[in-house]
Order: structure tokens, then C-alpha cells, then sequence
């Protein structure tokens, strides 16, 4: 079953206005989680209510107020149920893998850890890539762990990492299920994936090895080191080929997320509960991955509608703006539907461009986006780079960001508020790199 998407729902007008809830919401989502106790305690109460609430209000209006906002509505909570199959799989599988590394790692080591954490997330995602990797990393530096070994496995893991398939990060997946081929990405972004994971490696061994240097041999010696490497749930690493696969399989009749939901099924019913245990595994965080993204992408309709009836307006012709627009908003908003956003904002301005181009297209989103591809390849590139890796700059950008943190904290670790992690981490190290590679690379 596939649904053709209507294009800025047929030729009606979408006021301004319409997307109000969806503002709302973004702003809920970054706000609450940073206020005092009370106000929070209560978001974290009624959150589902809230969104589904605002989600609701987008979608019975496109019903009944919308010309073609049914057929709007249905395209996108079939995006909204293959998003969730995915990202929910990833969770479950990931959840019932666990790694216990031997001894202590040096600086050198771990550059190596997390060039392997970087690679994995374009394999499980960057949720399933911190959640498998995070308590291992914070185990095998117990003697020396700090804020810093946080903050930059989220940087490169939870975020940078993600950059180069449409598994590795969410709003690359949305851009997979928008017209984007499951290889377009990796051929045009690999040089600038690597050095910018290099930067950012590079800035990482110089302060782990001064950290690492000003300890002494005693007391370097005093972990108690586990007798081996262990891997736990090694089975599910066959559940992970399921889900891998079936990204390739076709659309209709569900036939993906059938089996995306399979495998996760069995990976859960089949992983021995010490596992689990080990994990600290539950379903808390991928529940309010679906209740807050059930509303986003409801909310969001009116907001893709603006902008390809609007998009031209904004006279952006520059990678870097595409690049420094979509990052900006996702370092401060969830970084998948701001991706969505600048892609339709892409393809707008793309039309105004060269309106020729896209004469055939009609109301097929995905030929207008492979148009967009042909045509200005800098512009899908600038935007998935932006939104995966400026997710980063906060802990708020994208979702791994707040579960190693509280993973971190839970194990001991003293890491940084929110403030801190923007003015002593983002923006004087990570900034300055995607600064460069902005300017340099696109």
C-alpha cells in the first residue's frame, strides 16, 4: 500500500498560521525538559496528551478544510509508522546486545572505540550505536572518566557518526522514504564524513592523552581489570541483518515494516533477561519517540505545505546557508523534522529555478526530490549534513543525546548542563569544525 503525495495539498493556499501547532510543539519539546522540577515533572506527565492533542487538530482540519488533506494525512502517518518500524527495531535489537571491553583503554584506544562507534551508527543508528557502546566506553575508563569522554561520544557516536546511510541517523531515513537512494548519500558525503570525524577525533586524543599523561602509573594500575572481552546477545546480530534488509524491500502492503517488527519481536522474546538487566533496558524511551513524533509529523504538514508553495521566497542559492539554516534548527529543535522542512525548502527553490526540470513531475514527491538530486545534488547534501551533524551542538538536537547523558549520570559521571555543554564543549570545539567544513567541503 503506498500513497501518492499530494503536492502543497493541491493548490489550496496554507496560511501562515496552520503552522502554529507545529511551532508550539518544537518549542515544548526543547523548552520543558529545562525547566524546574514541577513544570517539568508535569510535561513528562502529559506530553502524549499534548501532542496528540496538537496533532489531532492539523489532521481533522486537513480533513475537512483541506482539498486532497486526506490523502495528505494517510502519506504521512505511513511515513510516520515506517519511521517508528525503524527507529523502533534499532531500539529493540540494540537493547539486547551487550558489550563488556577488557582493561582500561588508552587515549589511542579510544580513538578507536569511537571510530567504531561511528561506523556502527550507520549500521544499528546512532540511538542503537549509543546504547549498545555507551556503558562499555564509561566501564573501560572508570578510572579516569570526565565530562569530556561524554561529550564527545556524543558529538561522533550519538550524532556525526550517523551521516552516511539513511540507517544511521533519523532524518536521513525520512529522507530515504521521501526519494533519496539508500547509496546517494555515502557516494557524495564520504570526504567530508571523514574529516570531519577526524577533526573532531584529532581535538579528541590531544585531551585525553594531556588527562591521560598526568596520572601516575599507580594509579593507572589500580582498575580492576575483567578477565576478557565479553559479547552478549550475539544473536541479535542476525535480527540486525532482518532490519537492514528489509530497508530494501518493498514498500506496499507494508511488507518493510512487517519485518522490521518481526525481528524486533524475536530479538525481544528470544534475548536472555540478564541481558536486558545489564542494559537497564525499557521501552520508556522509544514510547515518547512515538508520542512526540506522532504529533510532528502531523503538525508538520501545514510547514511542508508553506513552504513548497512559499520556498522561492527565501532566495537561498548557497550550499552554506542550506547547510547553516537546517543546522541552527536542529541544534536547538529535533533535527528529523527540520531536516524535512529545509528538503522541501530545496526543492521549492529548486522549481524556481528551473521549473522546466520539473514539468513531469506533477504531485510524485519522490520524482521532484530525484530531480533535486540530478539537478543540485549540493542541496541534499548541504541539508543532511546540517541536521545530522549540528544535532550535536546540544543536548536537545537529536534524541541520543539525552539518553547517554542520563545513562552517564546514572553510572556516576558529572557531566555538563545544558549551558555548560554549549559554552564549554559546542561551541568553542565542535563549532569551529563544522564552521570549516561548511565552508571548506560544500
Amino acid at each position: 500500500m503506498t500513497f501518492p503525495l499530494a503536492s502543497a495539498v493541491s493548490s489550496q493556499a496554507i496560511p501562515l498560521w496552520l503552522c502554529i501547532p507545529f511551532a508550539l510543539l518544537l518549542l515544548l519539546i526543547a523548552i520543558m525538559p529545562l525547566t524546574p522540577h514541577k513544570l517539568k515533572h508535569l510535561w513528562e506527565r502529559f506530553y502524549p496528551v499534548v501532542s496528540i492533542a496538537l496533532g489531532l487538530s492539523i489532521a481533522l482540519h486537513y480533513v475537512f478544510r483541506i482539498d486532497g488533506g486526506s490523502v495528505t494525512l494517510a502519506h504521512t502517518m505511513h511515513e510516520y509508522f515506517s519511521f517508528m518500524a525503524l527507529i523502533g527495531s534499532l531500539y529493540i535489537v540494540a537493547g539486547g546486545i551487550h558489550i563488556r571491553v577488557a582493561g582500561e583503554l588508552t587515549p589511542a584506544g579510544n580513538v578507536i572505540y569511537l571510530l567504531v562507534g561511528a561506523v556502527l551508527a550507520n549500521y544499528i543508528g546512532t540511538t542503537g550505536a549509543s546504547m549498545v557502546m555507551i556503558r562499555a566506553y564509561i566501564n573501560t575508563n572508570r578510572v579516569r572518566i570526565s565530562a569530556y569522554h561524554i561529550i564527545f561520544f556524543i558529538f561522533i557516536v550519538s550524532n556525526c557518526g550517523g551521516a552516511l546511510t539513511p540507517i544511521g541517523d533519523p532524518p536521513l531515513f525520512l529522507g530515504y522514504l521521501r526519494g533519496v537512494p539508500f547509496f546517494w548519500l555515502i557516494d557524495h558525503v564520504i570526504g567530508t564524513w571523514l574529516i570531519t570525524i577526524g577533526a573532531i577525533l584529532a581535538v579528541f586524543y590531544v585531551i585525553d592523552r594531556r588527562c591521560y599523561m598526568k596520572m601516575s602509573a599507580e594509579r593507572r594500575q589500580e582498575i580492576e581489570e575483567p578477565d576478557t572481552w565479553r559479547f552478549d546477545g550475539g544473536a541479535n546480530v542476525l535480527f540486525l541483518g532482518a532490519i537492514i534488509g528489509a530497508v530494501f524491500l518493498p514498500e506496499t502492503y507494508f511488507i518493510r515494516e512487517i519485518v522490521m517488527l518481526g525481528a524486533a519481536a524475536g530479538s525481544y522474546f528470544t534475548t536472555k533477561k540478564d541481558v536486558h538487566e545489564s542494559n537497564k533496558f525499557g521501552f520508556g524511551p522509544i514510547k515518547e519517540v512515538a508520542y512526540l513524533f506522532v504529533g510532528i509529523f502531523a503538525t508538520m504538514m501545514p510547514a511542508l505545505g508553506y513552504l513548497g508553495q512559499h520556498g522561492s521566497e527565501f532566495g537561498m542559492t548557497k550550499p552554506q546557508e542550506y547547510y547553516l539554516g537546517t543546522g541552527s534548527l536542529s541544534a536547538v529543535l529535533d533535527n528529523a523534522p527540520t531536516y524535512l522542512n529545509f528538503l522541501k525548502l530545496a526543492e521549492a527553490n529548486a522549481m524556481a529555478m528551473d521549473p522546466a526540470a520539473f514539468a513531469d513531475v506533477g504531485d510524485d514527491e519522490k520524482a521532484a526530490v530525484r530531480v533535486v538530486l540530478d539537478k543540485y545534488p549540493w542541496m541534499v547534501v548541504a541539508v543532511s549534513l546540517g541536521a545530522v551533524f549540528f544535532g550535536a551542538m546540544t543536548y536537545i538536537g537529536n534524541g541520543p543525546n539525552f539518553m547517554v547523558k542520563a545513562i552517564a549520570e546514572e553510572a556516576g559521571v558529572k557531566v555538563p548542563t545544558f549551558l555548560g555543554y554549549v559554552f564549554k564543549y559546542s561551541i568553542p570545539i565542535l563549532l569551529p569544525i563544522l564552521l570549516i567544513v561548511g565552508f571548506v567541503c560544500l
